[in-house]
């Protein structure tokens, strides 16, 4: 189970490093021209796809086991690591409520977002059906 920890970390930290660097242009470039559901929308896939080639890589070069234990404690470490970062982000950086930054959730933008959360936590147990991996 060790490579599956190690492999959750660093795919946290690439895909939050990438969320970050895009959620900042989506703020600051997207945001004053278009709604915040097509800031979102126009993100998500990008961010996905990011995810998923950064969840097959770090699961081949960690050899992460083609075993579900060892896939879901993957991507349970890199969805908590995730959302424990958002959380403070939203917290101490941008002086939100733990109150605002949960209600964001009930929001289209909001909702759109926690799924794509939730697809990224999933991708390495998702990537088990793909041939070769």
């Amino acid at each position: 189970m060790p490579s599956a920890i190690k492999a959750g970390l660093l795919y946290f930290v690439i895909v939050f490093a990438a969320g970050f660097v895009f959620g900042t242009l989506r703020v600051i470039v997207l945001l004053p021209l278009i709604a915040s559901i097509a800031a979102v929308a126009f993100e998500l896939p990008v961010m996905l796809v990011i995810s998923w080639l950064a969840c097959r890589r770090l699961a081949a070069q960690y050899s992460v086991p083609a075993r579900i234990p060892h896939r879901l404690a993957m991507g349970a470490v890199a969805f908590g690591l995730l959302m424990l970062a958002e959380f403070g982000l939203s917290v101490f950086a941008f002086n939100r409520s733990g109150a605002e930054y949960f209600a964001f959730f009930l929001t289209t933008s909001g909702l759109l977002g926690l799924a794509g959360q939730i697809a990224f936590g999933l991708f390495p147990l998702l990537q088990l059906r793909q041939k070769g991996n």
